[in-house]
């Protein structure tokens, strides 16, 4: 008696033969080697000369190694990924522009229009203003009825008749305000073509002997902010020094600061040196007070007065 389990292991074999034959034969491309070889090499069908559906269903039932498996499964698994990570970038793409046209005027002030503002222009009615309305005169009309003017006539600086006060104008150029101040008021009796920004000589320090009458006028002179030389010699040379140097110089006591002059042995000045004092007061008379040293001693300030017809005998050193 024959059991069934006998013709199942009959059956068995028989597949087996079948897949042995058709993968294991030794020669022709169609054995397990050479077909795992060609799908390493990616040339599956086109190697075989089969047809692309023939070729992928071998592929399928032909017997792969552990390690190509392993390959299969990592390939199909990055492609996965790939295909994962477009679809999420895709739908982050998408989102983001539904939401940024979504989002209000109030939240979106990037995508806001600037406010504008409409002005309506309206038409001008009225002709007498500067348009182009339609109430407008022929030329050839106007040029009849109009008027010819005539520059015929005299100009003036204004309506009035009176002369322009010189007086009233700032004359000076000086670089010292007090000669500034003063030249504003001597413009009638300023020399021709002074100029009160002239060399004053060498001032940087008082160097005439301490206590004489002109360390004493240096020293005075520089307490008003006027000019004055270093170097003007003994007192009887100072007009002539100042003088040459550019100085006004004249007989006629005019400001407070004045440098006057005397000649040796006149008004009691020494015979040889001369003498230099300041005018402290000039008096409506034409008198003068001044102040001067070493009259009644070494480095003595003192002060004396003179008569209008003294005054006018002295010499005085302006500016």
């Amino acid at each position: 008696m024959k059991h069934a389990s006998h013709k199942a292991t009959k059956v068995s074999r028989q597949q087996f033969s079948l897949a042995k034959v058709f993968f294991a034969s030794g020669k022709g491309s169609h054995r397990a080697r050479a077909v795992r070889a060609m799908q390493a090499a990616g040339s599956d069908a086109a190697v075989l000369g089969l047809d692309p559906a023939v070729a992928e269903k071998i592929n399928e039932i032909a017997p792969q190694t552990r390690r190509s498996i392993r390959q299969a499964a990592r390939a199909a698994e990055r492609r996965s990924h790939i295909l994962a990570s477009a679809s999420l970038a895709a739908l982050a793409g998408t989102a983001a522009t539904a939401m940024a046209f979504a989002n209000t005027e109030e939240n979106s002030p990037v995508l806001a229009d600037a406010a504008t503002t409409t002005t309506q222009i309206k038409r001008v009615t009225d002709v007498s203003s500067a348009s182009r309305s339609e109430a407008r005169t022929d030329l050839n009309e106007s040029a009849a009825n109009a008027t010819q003017s005539s520059n015929e006539g005299g100009w003036g600086l204004s309506n009035s008749d009176s002369s322009l006060n010189t007086d009233l104008m700032n004359h000076n150029t000086a670089n010292n305000p007090v000669v500034a101040a003063w030249m504003d008021g001597d413009q009638s009796v300023l020399p021709a073509g002074f100029n009160p920004n002239h060399a004053v000589g060498r001032s940087a320090s008082n160097t005439y002997p301490w206590g004489q009458c002109t360390w004493y006028a240096y020293q005075r002179r520089t307490e008003l902010g006027l000019p004055v030389g270093g170097s003007f010699g003994n007192g009887g040379q100072w007009a002539s020094s100042a003088s040459a140097l550019g100085y006004w110089v004249d007989s006629t006591p005019r400001h407070v600061g004045d440098v006057v002059v005397f000649q040796p042995g006149q008004q009691g000045a020494d015979s040889y040196y001369g003498h230099v004092a300041v005018v402290e007061k000039i008096n409506a008379d034409g008198s003068i007070e001044i102040s001067e040293s070493n009259v009644k001693g070494l480095g003595v300030i003192s002060s004396r007065s003179f008569t209008a017809a003294e005054a006018g005998s002295l010499q005085y050193i302006h500016y």
